[in-house]
Order: C-alpha cells, then sequence, then structure tokens
C-alpha cells in the first residue's frame, strides 16, 4: 500500500513541495535527493522501497524556487533542445549552497513528522553530490550519506563536495557509473584522496558497465541486475548507520 504523504516545507526562500514516504513513526530519516528530472513516479517507487525498511523517507522538490516546470521525459529530455535549455536553467538556478540550506529545513520536517533520529542521504545524477555536501553542512545529524552515478564530485568549483570532506563524519559511499564525462576517473582519484585524507569512512565502487542514470527506472540506461546491485549497496550503508 503506497504511504506517500504530501507535504510543504518552510524555507528561507519559500515553500518546498515534497514527498513523506514510510513509517509515520520511523526513528531514523532518509533524505533522497533528486536527478535533473525532478519528483515523479520512479522517484516515488523508489521512496517506497527504501520506506519498506523501515523508514521516514523525504523526496523534496530542489527545483521549487523556479515556480511550475516539467514534466520531463527521462529517456528524451536532454536530447530535445527545448526540455535541455530547461534543465540546465533549472540545474544552474539551484545552487549546492541553496540545497545544503535547504537540509536544515528537510531535517526539520522530518522531526515534525516524529523522526528525530540519525539521517541519511541518497543522491541520484545532481542529486549525488547534493548528499555529500548535506552531509558536509549537517554533520551532526547525518551519518550516512550516498551518492549514485553522481556528476563533479571533485571538480574544479569552489563548492564541489571533495572539498567539503573534512567537514564529514557520515560513512560515505559512492557508486559511480562504468564510464561518465561528468566523474571522470581522475576525478574519482581525487575525491578518495580528500575523503582518506580527511579520515572520513568511505567506499567508492566502479559499476562497470553501467551508465550514468542506471539505478532510475525510467531512464534510458536503466538496467535491472545492476540496480538491485545498488539496492543491496544501499541498505545495507543504512542498516549498518542508522540502526
Amino acid at each position: 500500500m503506497p504511504t506517500k504523504r504530501e507535504i510543504e516545507i518552510r524555507t528561507a526562500d519559500g515553500v518546498c513541495r515534497a514527498g513523506l514516504f514510510g513509517a509515520a513513526t520511523a526513528k531514523a530519516g532518509v533524505i533522497l535527493y533528486m536527478d535533473a528530472f525532478g519528483p515523479r513516479p520512479a522517484l516515488d517507487e523508489m521512496a517506497e522501497r527504501l520506506g519498506s525498511h523501515g523508514y521516514a523517507v523525504l523526496v523534496p522538490d530542489l527545483f521549487y524556487r523556479a515556480g511550475a516546470y516539467g514534466p520531463f521525459d527521462a529517456k528524451t529530455a536532454f536530447v530535445e533542445e527545448k526540455t535541455r535549455t530547461e534543465l540546465r536553467a533549472l540545474i544552474g538556478g539551484t545552487t549546492q549552497e541553496m540545497t545544503a540550506r535547504d537540509t536544515g529545513s528537510f531535517i526539520d520536517a522530518l522531526a515534525k513528522a516524529g523522526t528525530t533520529g540519525p539521517i541519511g542521504t541518497v543522491g541520484y545524477c545532481m542529486g549525488g553530490s547534493r548528499a555529500l555536501n548535506a552531509a558536509a553542512a549537517h554533520p551532526g545529524r547525518i551519518v550516512a550519506a550516498a551518492s549514485f552515478h553522481g556528476g563533479n564530485l571533485a571538480s574544479d568549483a569552489p563548492d564541489s563536495p571533495h572539498r567539503s570532506a573534512a567537514k564529514i563524519k557520515a560513512r560515505v559511499y559512492v557508486g559511480s557509473a562504468g564510464v561518465d564525462g561528468s566523474f571522470p576517473p581522475e576525478q574519482s582519484a581525487i575525491l578518495a584522496e580528500s575523503l582518506r585524507t580527511a579520515g572520513v569512512d568511505h567506499i567508492l565502487e566502479n559499476y562497470v558497465g553501467m551508465g550514468h542514470g542506471w539505478c532510475v527506472s525510467d531512464h534510458g540506461v536503466y538496467d535491472a541486475a545492476g540496480a538491485e546491485r545498488h539496492w543491496k549497496r544501499l541498505t545495507a550503508l543504512f542498516e549498518e548507520t542508522l540502526a
């Protein structure tokens, strides 16, 4: 039976719509940071699955500042010029700092819903870097952070997650696509060194043969076997940290 509850979260910049999934009395919470295509049924299904493990799972609309947008077809949105332009504007207009700041409101929303225990984060695509930066921004509450096919995790940008490694107290898991121009091997090496130097408990894993987006069912490169492997890693991470 679906457990989704539609909620509104007051932030410093407005009102963020979000889906809240799972048990209403969960002790531990998970914030799922969306990919570039926004909240939609495919992400709802993923949140439902996580919620079935006993967590309260929050899926916020990170693009709420932009007003109405989409919906997007994950298979074609970056192929068609109109939607590609719209997506790039949405992504560019939603900074890492905005999401890190919003995460405080997301944690408060989970507490208001009855979840005051440890928090885990997981992000896909653009959400991957945000899941890691959230852990750096809120080290007192976030105890586990995962990124799957996240891009630019160790880029030249000043807000690249690797630059905040020393602030992270959470356990970190990064699953990268086998070939992914947004997170090439040289970035993986920089991220690994940054986390190791900072003393962060972490695993970086390369999913050979998987394409960027393989975990999410409505992506053109979705891979069922690879997605199940991701689920095993993610649920193990949360079982070991959110208990």
